[in-house]
């Protein structure tokens, strides 16, 4: 099975379509908003609290764009919520507020975030929350045990992995070898059953990801493009791009 023709047919607004300097901040709701507005489809990221909820947010600790510190995963939903961020007056959104607030009328492209620790509570707040959701919605992940667990507890939702060509212990040092080396050129990929895949739009082409598009037949997306050049290599290699910095079109 490949992923459906929507995945591809519109670019993809990496966390949303942000701009700080407009006060429009990564996975928050304002940047959900100007993805809806320009129609795009919408790429998060997910992370697990305490409380074993789904939270929208790239990084695995406060700091970056919030005020405080800690782990999400030390802190609990209503916490994060009320986290106060650095250049929005927005608060953090769990998956089922994010769900609410798209309510189909985008596609939505979840990256579920790993600690590469073999835990799948996360994905099953994923499958329990997408259990109501009627929109188009996929799931991705880096980690080759995540997607497995995407494909045995949402067995018919579309699946990708992310990937790149090189992992490195100082890049991804929660990653054992093998992990890692399981990683590297899609090794996985009989085990974990990917519908598509999202690449490294620097490290294109490939051949693992040249091979599964172009023998396989599974949709190929760029990630991220931000520049001009790089705009150019996503469109002769992959099928979409997740973008951002710009807003296609204009």
């Amino acid at each position: 099975m490949r992923a459906p023709d929507w995945l591809t047919a519109r670019p993809v607004a990496h966390r949303g379509l942000h701009d700080a300097a407009r006060g429009i901040i990564e996975n928050m709701p304002g940047a959900v908003q100007a993805a809806i507005s320009g129609n795009f489809s919408i790429e998060v990221d997910i992370q697990r609290t305490a409380d074993g909820e789904a939270m929208v947010h790239h990084d695995d600790a406060l700091g970056r764009l919030t005020e405080g510190s800690g782990a999400l995963r030390d802190k609990t939903a209503a916490e994060l919520k009320a986290a106060t961020f650095k250049n929005t007056s927005e608060r953090m959104m769990s998956l089922g507020d994010l769900c609410a607030l798209i309510a189909g009328r985008v596609p939505l492209v979840i990256e579920v975030k790993s600690h590469f620790d073999g835990d799948r509570k996360l994905v099953k707040r994923m499958a329990e929350v997408l259990a109501s959701y009627s929109g188009p919605v996929t799931g991705m992940s880096f980690d080759p045990d995540q997607v497995l667990a995407l494909r045995e507890l949402m067995p018919k939702l579309p699946r990708g992995i992310v990937a790149e060509r090189h992992y490195t212990e100082g890049d991804w040092p929660e990653a054992s070898p093998a992990q890692r080396r399981e990683m590297t050129h899609l090794r996985h990929a009989f085990r974990t059953q990917p519908h598509f895949v999202a690449y490294w739009v620097n490290e294109l082409p490939a051949p693992a990801p040249w091979i599964t598009r172009n023998i396989v037949g599974l949709p190929l997306l760029a990630w991220t493009v931000r520049t001009p050049e790089q705009r150019q290599r996503a469109a002769r290699y992959a099928d979409q791009m997740i973008f951002e910095g710009f807003t296609p079109g204009t």
